[in-house]
């Protein structure tokens, strides 16, 4: 409240300014012909009062720079006609200074909270540019005076830029522009106009010293390059364009892209082709799941209008189904196939010796860029006691041949969830442990409530705000100790999966040797182009982050390839605006952009526009009636600031939202779309239909009413 009461006094005294700066007709005296006109009385007052004149020059200078007042280039002038070049210039660069930050910190206070709140997911990336290099940008703006400079105080006003930063670079910045109005001043007598001051050839020498901090920063870039490279003799040729370490999804789009465009490129695989993906992640976790589904569906016959005929569970044979599904997929992965796509394969484990230069079996090989994709590995918690146990992961639970009878997961996260579903419909008497106060706590939580309640009634004890302490054996039997509002709980079980995330791999080839920084979450640290604090050494992946998708993976191997290849005459910014991704319970949970959560997290306003499934008659005749779509939208308007999709097959039905948010289509457009009847993405249709609804415009209605009635009677 005293917030909003300053923000209203400091307009009212604004408004109140320029009302009475027009009324007065002061704007008359900040004009070149007045201040020639003037001169001669003005230096006479300055010799008889020099410091009062110079005080109230300051003050006049100051408060019409602050408030954005026009007169600011003929003040200029006059500091130079009335106290010299050097005082002129002085005060000039002090008070504009000054001036500058105080129309700053004016719009900070008044537009800076509005605007961030409205605009703050399409500023988040110029908020991020701006908190790394603002200084250099600022910078580059002040030097070159074709930009209006009380425009760049508003608008960095709206920046997270610190005002002593704005303050000192405005300082430097603008004292070549301010040297040149000011000598232009001090031959005042000679001047015509305004538009006299900057010559073509003049705003060419701007723009030129414009140049100069780009300059200076590739000139910077190039002496770091130096000195990071000082140890490390780059090779008279190099014996490929690129060499890839890592031949997971990440790895392996790199290189056939590499390829795609004839560059001769090298792949080092140390364990499987295809890697987590392929082998202990995606592929047999969605095999997995598909045969626990479909047993769970005879358990549900008399659902559908059958007797209810239960198989026996062959667990063995689920395990071995999964391992066909992967060496059905495999091909795709494999050496040979991307042998014949160009890319050269090698087995074996590899070690960077140098930025350009790899070990592998004993051979030495040099490359021009490296590209980093060696994935993540589960995250294994120091649990006291779990070392002391067979544990398993995402990596070995499908090494089982027998069903746990009592299986204890850790973690409430995707994988955790996904197994959790998947081992109690085969049987499993499954406890899931979660730290937090509920599952899948990056969803909005009638999500997270929606996926409990189905647990429990596929008979999962979900155990949330449960710390895991320790694992203990007694007479035999396993016992994972768990500490619950202060209280110690003690949990039985036969095996312990433990999901509780996965880490970069960056450890064991060469890294921390080398000295390639690692990030504080333990990713490989790198910019927006995928570069390591080596320019030719490029990251993509898991092991990169922020993301760990294997389709975010093979999205950020196209920038790491393209940049490795063609920079630094083309290098591109790695776009993260519009990530989908899903969780494969059952209803699956899907989700692209922001959900209610995030919003309120970053104070983003939204509209709500939610349908449930058991409207849907093609979710109905499937017995799939539960779950929903919630669509987020600026409020008033149709554009998408984020979808979440609890149900069955959300993770398809999603993507007509990836494409809307991608090319800035709209709910109207998907409710001007014909959607074939009857399907589950039919209901896309009627969500758009709730927006609509609820945006409908009321008073023109009331006048559609009246035209309607009119015409009846």
């Amino acid at each position: 409240m005293k917030k909003r009461m300053g923000q209203l006094l400091i307009l009212l005294a604004i408004i109140a300014v320029f009302v009475a700066f027009k009324a007065s007709g002061l704007g008359h005296y900040f004009t070149l012909e007045e201040l020639k006109n003037q001169e001669a009385s003005l230096h006479q007052y300055y010799e008889a009062h020099p410091a009062g004149f110079i005080g109230a020059y300051l003050g006049i200078y100051i408060l019409s720079t602050a408030l954005s007042l026009p007169g600011a280039t003929v003040l200029t002038l006059a500091g130079g006609a009335l106290f010299g070049f050097w005082l002129g210039t002085l005060l000039v660069s002090f008070a504009s200074t000054m001036g500058a930050t105080g129309a700053f910190l004016v719009s900070r206070i008044l537009l800076r909270d509005f605007v961030q709140k409205k605009f703050g997911e399409k500023l988040s990336t110029i908020n991020q540019g701006v908190s790394r290099e603002g200084a250099f940008y600022l910078f580059t703006l002040r030097l070159v005076p074709v930009f209006p400079f009380f425009l760049i105080n508003l608008v960095m006003g709206l920046t997270p830029i610190r005002t002593l930063t704005f303050f000192f670079v405005s300082q430097i910045g603008m004292l070549a522009g301010t040297a040149a109005y000011v000598n232009a001043g001090t031959q005042l007598s000679h001047l015509e106009s305004l538009r006299g001051i900057l010559s073509p050839g003049l705003l060419v020498s701007f723009a030129v010293i414009g140049l100069l901090p780009l300059i200076s920063k590739q000139i910077i870039a190039l002496a770091k390059a130096r000195k990071i490279y000082r140890h490390h003799p780059r090779p008279e040729k190099f014996d490929y364009n690129v060499l890839v370490i890592g031949g997971g999804s990440a790895g392996l789009v790199t290189g056939y892209i590499a390829a795609a465009v004839k560059a001769k490129v090298l792949l080092i695989e140390g364990d499987k082709m295809g890697g987590d993906c392929l082998n202990t992640g995606c592929v047999p976790s969605k095999a997995f799941i598909r045969s626990a589904k479909i047993f769970s569906y005879f358990k549900r016959a008399s659902e559908f209008g059958l007797n209810s005929t239960a198989p026996v569970l062959d667990f063995a044979e689920v395990t071995r189904r999964v391992q066909r599904v992967i060496q059905k997929v495999e091909p795709h992965d494999s050496v040979d196939r991307y042998q014949k796509l160009g890319v050269d394969c090698v087995q074996g484990r590899a070690k960077i010796l140098s930025p350009f230069a790899v070990s592998v079996n004993g051979q030495t090989i040099t490359a021009r860029n490296l590209v980093i994709a060696t994935g993540a590995s589960p995250v294994i918690p120091s649990i006291p006691g779990l070392d002391k146990i067979k544990y398993f992961t995402s990596e070995n639970i499908w090494e089982l041949q027998t069903l746990p009878k009592r299986l204890i997961v850790l973690g409430g996260g995707p994988i955790g969830c996904e197994l959790t579903q998947a081992f109690a419909r085969f049987g499993s008497q499954v406890t899931q442990v979660e730290m937090g106060p509920r599952i899948m706590s990056r969803e909005d939580e009638d999500v997270s409530e929606l996926i409990t309640e189905k647990f429990k009634n596929d008979g999962v004890s979900v155990l949330t705000s449960h710390r895991a302490k320790s694992v203990e054996s007694e007479n035999g039997k396993k016992i994972l100790v768990c500490e619950q509002d202060g209280k110690e709980v003690r949990i039985e079980f036969d095996e312990i999966l433990v999901a509780l995330g996965r880490k970069a791999r960056v450890k064991g080839f060469g890294l921390e040797e080398l000295g390639v920084e690692i990030a504080k979450n333990g990713t490989i640290a790198h910019d927006e182009f995928l570069r390591t604090n080596f320019p030719n050494i490029y990251v993509c992946g898991d092991v990169a982050g922020p993301y760990q998708f294997t389709h975010v993976a093979a999205h950020q191997a196209w920038y790491a390839a393209v940049n490795a290849l063609f920079s630094p005459f083309k290098k591109f910014k790695a776009d993260y605006r519009v990530i989908p991704w899903a969780t494969f319970t059952d209803p699956e949970v899907a989700r692209v952009g922001i959900n209610e959560q995030e919003a309120k997290e970053k104070k983003i306003d939204y509209q709500v526009s939610k349908y449930s499934l058991d409207d849907l008659d093609r979710a109905i005749a499937e017995e799939e009636d539960h779950g929903f779509i919630k669509v987020l939208t600026v409020p008033g308007k149709d554009k998408i600031l984020g979808v979440t999709i609890v149900g069955a097959h959300g993770g398809d039905i999603i993507g007509e939202y990836v494409s809307a948010m991608k090319y800035g289509l709209g709910m109207n457009k998907i409710l001007g779309t014909i959607h074939i009847y009857p399907t589950l993405a039919e209901a896309n249709k009627y969500v758009a239909g709730v927006w609509k609804k609820q945006n409908a415009p009321q008073n023109l209605l009331r006048y559609v009413e009246k035209f309607h009635h009119w015409r009846r009677v």
